[in-house]
């Protein structure tokens, strides 16, 4: 078998490379080590970048998820306090016409106006309520960019546009609320503003005219509670899915701990061995330089 020259230049040549490998290694090891991380950039691991790249996109789609649900469940809490208010105000109309009949048009006129009075300001508590807002946008004006729903006469000043937020890859769920949904049509019997106003002239002039207020005051009142109802579930749908989103958050981040985060204990102990390593490589490499045939000629 033929045998192969070995000069001190290739042997110096060898030596110094395995020097850069133990060196590079030592080195990405501490980088490791620094930054916490197994990748800081693309070539580290092609395939573990895309991976992480994937997981973070998902992340951060994800938390804008909950941050459109945590709007939506600003839109609709602040619905839901208004529309118990309604309600607590309609049971109060619903008592004034009580009195109003049991007092009928043989009661004194005093005491009637008395009462109308209150159903006026209850008229106007319920167009305050109307007028409920959150981030300065009224909550029963559909999309309006202006201030109210309802002018100070209960006459809308919304339009019909709806406010939806996104809160999954494939549900969108209305966060305002349509104000005839609750308040009844503009137009035509059913209008809670109306109704109260009728109520208040009954009392003032025809007694008699609140048999029929009593029986349109409990339809304004189911109208309400369904209101109220449907808000209610549109809240839980909302706050469970942006429950879903958070814990999706959860398991993704783990999932890239697992792609580009060291494992400690084990970075520590391969850089102390490589440490070793390289001051052994060192060492060998200062017995490479053999004295020559010029020492010998000294």
């Amino acid at each position: 078998m033929p045998g192969f020259r070995v000069t001190e230049r290739s042997m110096a040549s060898n030596t110094l490379a395995n020097l850069q490998v133990n060196l590079a290694r030592n080195q990405q090891l501490q980088n490791q080590l620094s930054s916490g991380k197994l990748i800081t950039k693309a070539s580290d691991s092609p395939g573990g970048a895309v991976i992480a790249m994937q997981h973070r996109a998902d992340v951060a789609t994800l938390n804008q998820y909950s941050r459109n649900a945590d709007d939506g469940m600003g839109w609709l809490d602040m619905a839901d306090t208004a529309l118990k208010s309604a309600s607590t105000q309609m049971n109060r109309a619903r008592e004034l016409v009580l009195s109003g009949l049991s007092s009928g048009s043989g009661g004194s006129p005093e005491a009637r106006e008395a009462i109308a009075l209150e159903v006026d300001n209850l008229r106007d508590s319920m167009i305050n309520l109307s007028n409920t807002t959150y981030l300065d946008r009224p909550i029963f004006g559909g999309s309006t960019p202006g201030t109210i729903a309802y002018d100070k006469n209960g006459d809308y000043q919304g339009d019909d546009g709806k406010i939806n937020r996104t809160i999954s890859g494939n549900a969108t769920v209305r966060v305002d609320t349509g104000a005839e949904d609750v308040f009844g049509p503009e137009a035509g019997n059913g209008n809670v503003f109306k109704l109260l106003g009728s109520i208040a002239d009954h009392l003032r002039n025809n007694p008699s005219g609140l048999q029929s207020d009593l029986a349109e005051v409990d339809t304004a009142q189911k109208r309400i509670q369904a209101g109220l109802s449907g808000v209610g579930s549109r809240y839980n749908q909302v706050s469970e899915m942006q429950q879903t989103a958070q814990n999706r958050v959860i398991d993704l981040k783990a999932q890239l701990s697992d792609v580009e985060d060291i494992d400690l204990p084990k970075t520590i102990t391969e850089l102390a061995l490589q440490q070793t390593a390289y001051q052994a490589a060192l060492a060998a490499t200062a017995k490479v330089i053999q004295p020559s045939l010029v020492d010998f000629l000294r």
